[in-house]
Parts: C-alpha cells; sequence; structure tokens
C-alpha cells in the first residue's frame, strides 16, 4: 500500500472516531470507542490522543470522550444559524424554481418565529420581505409548525385575531397541531391576511428533534389548490435537508480491520 493510501485510510479512521463521538447521545468511554470502530487498542489509543492534542476531541471529568474545544470555538464565533442556512440555501433555490412562490426558513427564539432565509417569489405578485417582520406563530405556517412539534408552547387563553380565518383560542390550536402532526405539514389560508396562505414542514437536526420550519407562501388564489402536493414536495425537501444537518454517519466499515 501507497504512503498516500495509508495516509488516507488513518484519516478517514481519525474522522470516523470524531464523527462516532460527536453523533453520541452522552460522552462515550475508550471502550465504547473502540467497540464501536473495531480498531485494534493500540491503534486507537494514538489516535484519541492525536484527536485530543488537536482540540478535536477530549475528555470529561470521568474521562470519558466528548467533542472538543474547537468545534465549541466555532460555534461562539458564528451565527448559531449561519450553518442552517447554508445548508438549506441550494434546498430553498429549488423549490423556489419549481413552484414560484416565496420560500422561507424560520426557526424558534424564545417565544417567537424568526425567519432567517427568503427566497423570493418569481411572480409580479408574490409576497413581501418577511425576514424583518414579527408574526405571530399561530397564523402562520411556520409557526403552526413550531407549535405542532412542541418548539414553542401553545398559551392558554384567547390569541390574537388578525382576520375572520384566525384561529384565536388555544384549544383550536391544538387540535390544527395534531392535524398538522398527522399529515406532516401544515397550513395557513388567510389567517394572516386576507387573500395570503401558506404551507410549511419540519426539519429535523442532529438528535432527531425539530430545529427549524421550511414552508412556501403566496396568493390564496395559486395555492388553495396546491396545498397536498406542496407540503409532499416540502417534505421531501425536509428530509434531505435533515439528512445533511445528520451529518454523514461513521464509515465504520473502513475501521472493521484490526491494526496494531
Amino acid at each position: 500500500m501507497t504512503e498516500s493510501a495509508t495516509g488516507t485510510r488513518a484519516l478517514d479512521r481519525a474522522a470516523d472516531l470524531v464523527a462516532t463521538v460527536v453523533h453520541a447521545d452522552e460522552p462515550l468511554t475508550f471502550a465504547d470507542i473502540q467497540d464501536a470502530s473495531g480498531l485494534a487498542k493500540s491503534t486507537t489509543s494514538r489516535m484519541l490522543s492525536s484527536l485530543e492534542r488537536s482540540g478535536l476531541l477530549e475528555r470529561d471529568a470521568a474521562g470519558s470522550y466528548v467533542a472538543g474545544r474547537l468545534f465549541w470555538l466555532y460555534a461562539a464565533r458564528h451565527d448559531p444559524w449561519d450553518d442552517l442556512v447554508r445548508l438549506a440555501r441550494p434546498a430553498m433555490d429549488a423549490i423556489g424554481e419549481a413552484t414560484g412562490e416565496t420560500v422561507h426558513l424560520s426557526v424558534a427564539r424564545g417565544d417567537r418565529v424568526v425567519q432567517v432565509a427568503q427566497v423570493d417569489s418569481t411572480y409580479l405578485l408574490g409576497t413581501r420581505d418577511w425576514t424583518d417582520v414579527e408574526v405571530p406563530a399561530h397564523v402562520s405556517a411556520l409557526g403552526k409548525v413550531l407549535h405542532a412539534w412542541h418548539v414553542l408552547h401553545v398559551a392558554d387563553g384567547p390569541l390574537e385575531r388578525l382576520t375572520p380565518a384566525t384561529l384565536a383560542d388555544a384549544a383550536a390550536l391544538r387540535r390544527e397541531s395534531a392535524r398538522t402532526r398527522e399529515r406532516g405539514w401544515a397550513v395557513t389560508t388567510d389567517e394572516l391576511e386576507i387573500g395570503l396562505s401558506g404551507v410549511a414542514v419540519p426539519v429535523h437536526g442532529p438528535r432527531g428533534d425539530v430545529v427549524a420550519a421550511l414552508g412556501v407562501s403566496g396568493p390564496t388564489p395559486r395555492l388553495e389548490e396546491r396545498v397536498d402536493e406542496l407540503g409532499r414536495s416540502l417534505l421531501d425537501h425536509a428530509a434531505a435537508l435533515s439528512a445533511l444537518l445528520r451529518g454523514p454517519a461513521p464509515h465504520l466499515s473502513r475501521a472493521q480491520e484490526v491494526v496494531a
């Protein structure tokens, strides 16, 4: 085997060890990592030591392995949604090209829905730029997604009514949330503004929790006959985006060889 091939294989194995630790729900012991990788004890030890020195991994107070300081340094220096927007942009562009409608990506911040990215409609009669507009969660499809998957709490009591179509009480919103979870997407029709409709779906993060809502909006006459079609299409795009957010699974098959 050439020196280049050997180096590539070693790099792959080291990357697999990092991925195994980062994907784990709790800190991993040395034995956990060795069992998962299939590497020899001495090889595992050398690689983990190197990864610790580089800051990619570190050990907690109990001696188990967790993601290292480089991950936290990166997170501290960047907006937490930068990577989400970057990964979502191709999907949003594809949705915009296919539908012609305005495409939205929103997250929850506290008890509010914040739009972090938008692709504008290609129609002359489209929707406005919503990136700096605060909208009550219960009147938007994006907010309904975050309510339905319990990212946002549904407050008891009456809700703000913006149009005659607005769901203005908590019980009605909870019933709508159940229907949203059952079909997979949320819908609003004339609830924020008369003549404006939207469809949105959840985006799942690395741990399977809902981290964002992806949706489209446009004039009600254009969307009302396409709701199910748009919902299914958005689900496909959201599934692909969720897979990107999870990242590649550890390639343990490459690490099954026991190398002293």
